[in-house]
């Protein structure tokens, strides 16, 4: 199981793993007791737990991050019903947690997330999305420069394929155009004699 593919559901204990997302919402399997089920957009909301930032002192930090600081401390979880232990137990975890905006009912999902994740035996690795980030985050500047140097030969592209695909035109289109045509120059003649 990857840690890209789970998700966290608004209205539905734990985690869920993402089997597969469809127009109106998501087929999903509980990490806790297996069960799949289909669960609408319309009514839930999904949070792939690789977007999920948590608030720090510095600068926000990925979900993940927290995780491995919980890994690493091998300290042991708290019970997630007591507000005071786990609140110390990220004084001593993760110190630079900002205790201010980060919620006492947040810590608590993230120490029974953190339970889940190491029952179901997920490796906690990010995909390798941020790469790419970095690769995009390069092109604009490449973009930026391409369209002006280029601009005016896809113009002329763009007109010598409409004047290569214009005789290739069947009779009916011409016919439909020189009607337009017509058309547009009778308002002309009418309009002249009212001058008169």
């Amino acid at each position: 199981m990857e840690y890209s593919k789970l998700i966290a559901v608004t209205g539905l204990p734990g985690l869920q793993e993402l089997i597969s997302s469809k127009n109106d919402g998501a087929i999903v399997r509980s990490l806790e007791d297996k069960s799949t089920k289909f669960v609408s957009s319309r009514i839930h909301n999904f949070s792939h737990l690789e977007s999920i930032e948590v608030y720090t002192i510095r600068e926000n930090v990925n979900l993940i991050e927290i995780f491995h600081a919980m890994d690493k401390a091998g300290v042991t979880l708290p019970d997630e019903k007591d507000a005071k232990a786990v609140k110390s137990y990220f004084e001593k975890v993760y110190a630079d947690l900002d205790f201010d905006r980060v919620y006492n009912s947040d810590m608590k999902k993230m120490v029974k997330w953190f339970s889940i994740l190491k029952t179901a035996g997920v490796e906690l690795k990010l995909s390798e999305v941020p790469a790419e980030e970095e690769v995009v985050e390069e092109a604009p500047a490449v973009v930026e420069e391409t369209p002006k140097k280029k601009a005016a030969p896809k113009a002329k592209k763009e007109a010598t394929e409409e004047s290569e695909a214009a005789p290739k035109k069947k009779a009916a289109p011409k016919a439909k155009k020189e009607a337009t045509e017509s058309d547009e120059e009778a308002p002309k003649k009418k309009a002249a004699p009212k001058k008169k």
